[in-house]
């Protein structure tokens, strides 16, 4: 038998920025190659492109990491905002909530997603957490394929090609200690070796795609009792010790006041004593902690999960950022809700929150977080982000490094908003100035995806959106 001649190595893409945000700093005239898988081979400043090299038309900057999503959600943003009781909060909205998801089907959940994360990417998003709690039909009966509600997100992403953590979420109670669950809460009910099993499942069908990572989502304190609260994550870890667990936790003061009426501790409070919160885990809101949980948070390595434009939505309260960063706690951002589908705005309102807060501007800065470098806040809140955002969908994201998913955005250095701008001051003006976007083009795990601003597919996945709108509307 002869034996067949060795097959060529893939070649490396190459593109050109003719500046780039690396760890250490912006650099000029930047060469990024990427392996075929998607990875980042290699980076240099200072390069002298071949003629054939591919060039980025404007400077690149990390792809950001959206660590909270519920994306059904998408399709009833601003269907909420007409006064009801005269004293609405988060409790009416969630009746309103649960009214709109049971009317879902299958395929209208695949649409919306699909939809949302073509709008992610384009906005400069590219990774997304789907904090995924819906698992059964209307009537609260499993589907013949237990994940089959799952497989329509994970099809939703790939058809747009963001990066996807994806958190199926345990849901087993109704409230504190137990309590039995509404039937509007039906379509989000499994206990826990089904739980697994579903989650296992997954693993087994799509663990080996790069662009897709697995973790669970214990939905809250109120959602699960101590003990499935602990059975879920071992049997999490039994599959993978290093998947990450996110939680909703202390968002809203009733709930720390049943949290405190059940067990004598605050939510944060209960779960640092009774679970091993780590790098691992992401903690979802964590709007209402003390001085003695926020330090405890930002110790265990955790990130907190800062969803501004939903919290303000809500109704939510402010998180406590300064003496979260003071104590160098890690954190992310994510647009849960989709009421605004844009993480510069994430980033603003978690800033502005406290410019109203304390009369004063230029509030969460590098000094503050004990970093000395110049003090650009726009920078420093982008650069936070994405580590803390990478951290919590444990994924080797938001960083221009070799090792890394080569997941980049690519800004208008000509757009009115950044044009003579360069280095941190372009960041802070993308962060801060105006309401148009910037983005040009977005590359995930080494496709491009979005190209002149507008996503590949968006045609053909906006034609399905509209149909489920209209199927809604009717």
């Amino acid at each position: 038998m002869t034996a067949s001649a060795p097959r060529p190595p893939q070649a490396l893409r190459r593109l050109y920025a003719p500046a780039a945000l690396l760890p250490r700093g912006w650099a000029d005239d930047v060469l990024i190659e990427i392996d075929p898988a998607g990875m980042i081979a290699s980076v240099a400043s200072g390069a002298d492109p071949h003629r054939d090299t591919e060039r980025a038309r404007g400077p690149v900057i990390p792809g950001m990491p959206n660590l909270h999503s519920h994306a059904f959600q998408r399709a009833m943003a601003g269907l909420t905002e007409r006064a009801a009781s005269g004293d609405d909060s988060f409790w009416t909205w969630r009746e309103v909530m649960y009214g709109f998801l049971a009317k879902l089907t299958p395929e209208q959940i695949e649409a919306i997603a699909a939809q949302l994360y073509a709008e992610m990417l384009c906005a400069g998003y590219t990774a997304v957490g789907e904090f995924h709690y819906v698992h059964h039909d209307a009537d609260g009966a499993r589907y013949a394929d237990r994940a089959e509600l799952s497989e329509r997100i994970i099809t939703a992403a790939r058809a747009t090609g963001i990066g996807l953590t994806h958190l199926p979420v345990l849901y087993a109670c109704g409230g504190f200690g137990g309590q039995a669950a509404s039937p509007a809460q039906r379509r989000f009910l499994n206990d826990v070796p089904t739980f697994l099993a579903m989650v296992e499942t997954l693993r087994r069908r799509h663990g080996a795609d790069p662009n897709i990572r697995l973790g669970i989502a214990p939905h809250s304190l109120r959602a699960v009792s101590p003990d499935l609260l602990r059975e879920a994550v071992a049997g999490l870890f039994a599959q993978d010790a290093t998947a990450p667990v996110h939680i909703h936790i202390a968002e809203q003061t009733k709930e720390v006041e049943d949290c405190l009426a059940w067990s004598g501790q605050r939510p944060v409070e209960w779960l640092m004593g009774h679970a091993q919160v780590d790098r691992r885990w992401c903690l979802v809101h964590a709007t209402h902690m003390t001085e003695a949980e926020v330090a405890a948070v930002a110790r265990s390595g955790a990130v907190a999960g800062i969803c501004t434009t939903t919290e303000a939505n809500l109704g939510d309260g402010l998180f406590p950022a300064p003496a979260y960063l003071a104590e160098r706690g890690a954190w992310g951002v994510g647009s849960d809700s989709h009421i605004s589908v844009s993480p510069v705005e994430e980033l603003r309102w978690f800033e502005y929150g406290q410019r109203l807060a304390q009369r004063r501007r230029n509030r969460l800065t590098p000094a503050l977080a004990g970093l000395e470098r110049p003090g650009s806040v726009g920078s420093f809140l982008y650069g936070a982000a994405l580590a803390g955002g990478a951290r919590a969908l444990g994924r080797p994201i938001g960083a221009i490094a070799p090792g890394m998913r080569a997941d980049l955005v690519v800004l208008d250095g000509d757009h009115p908003l950044l044009v003579g701008r360069a280095g941190d001051a372009l960041l802070d003006s993308f962060v801060f100035a105006g309401n148009s976007n910037p983005v040009t083009d977005v590359m995930v795990g080494g496709r491009w995806f979005v190209r002149d601003a507008r996503h590949i597919e968006e045609e053909k996945i906006g034609a399905r959106f509209r149909k489920v709108i209209a199927a809604l509307a009717a």
